[in-house]
């Protein structure tokens, strides 16, 4: 099982989650109005960050649609991983896919509210185009989405992932109490892991270790 936390903004976070198990650590750029936006220099820095942990891959976060931009910020030791968190089509994944080297992962997040995910057409367009996994997410009643600790319905997390075949990764309101929710979709073949940020956080608003180690242990032991 992968563990990815999201929205570092400092070193010590990136450090921080490293030594509490993670994998992956999520790094937002072209989030306007984001509360985690980092500057390209911000970005390659913690990328750098990562890098030094020996462990961490850093994930690029999106929701810029540029696909020659964001192929540039994976150059020289950028994010080995593109999180594409908007609603981009399958043509800036298939754009992506040609420019950026085979070791660089394509995530496409799927948005789900409700029991209905907007984009559930277009999974083979994805699959097709070059997406290595997907994200589930959910959306707000309101519309927000990304980081909006709202969880997922389950019966519709396993709908989804019976119709890819590329793998998942889980997301929307995860914390260390509430990995026996999910438990058929933890046991479906295509589970890779799961992308926490709320439950990961501390009084600061940044991302503490001892909270993301009991995310990690939680799901990874139970």
């Amino acid at each position: 099982m992968l563990v990815k936390f999201c929205g570092a903004t400092t070193a010590a976070e990136v450090r921080g989650v490293a030594d509490a198990g993670a994998d992956l650590v999520g790094l937002w750029h072209g989030v306007p109005g984001g509360r985690a936006e980092l500057s390209a220099r911000g970005l390659a820095g913690l990328a750098a960050e990562a890098r030094a942990t020996g462990r961490l891959r850093s994930v690029l976060v999106t929701f810029g649609s540029d696909a020659e931009a964001l192929a540039r910020l994976t150059a020289d030791g950028g994010p080995s991983w593109i999180q594409l968190h908007g609603y981009q089509r399958p043509a800036t994944v298939r754009a992506l896919r040609a420019l950026v080297p085979d070791g660089v992962r394509i995530v496409k997040v799927l948005h789900v509210q409700g029991g209905s995910c907007v984009e559930s057409g277009l999974i083979g367009a994805y699959e097709r185009a070059g997406t290595d996994c997907f994200l589930l997410d959910a959306v707000t009643a309101d519309g927000r989405v990304g980081s909006t600790a709202q969880p997922l319905d389950e019966t519709a997390v396993t709908a989804l992932a019976d119709r890819m075949t590329r793998p998942f990764l889980l997301a929307g309101g995860l914390r260390a109490d509430n990995r026996d929710r999910f438990a058929d979709a933890v046991a479906h073949p295509r589970f890779l892991g799961i992308d926490v940020d709320s439950a990961a956080r501390g009084a600061d608003g940044l991302l503490a270790p001892a909270n993301a180690a009991a995310v990690a242990g939680a799901w990874r032991t139970s």
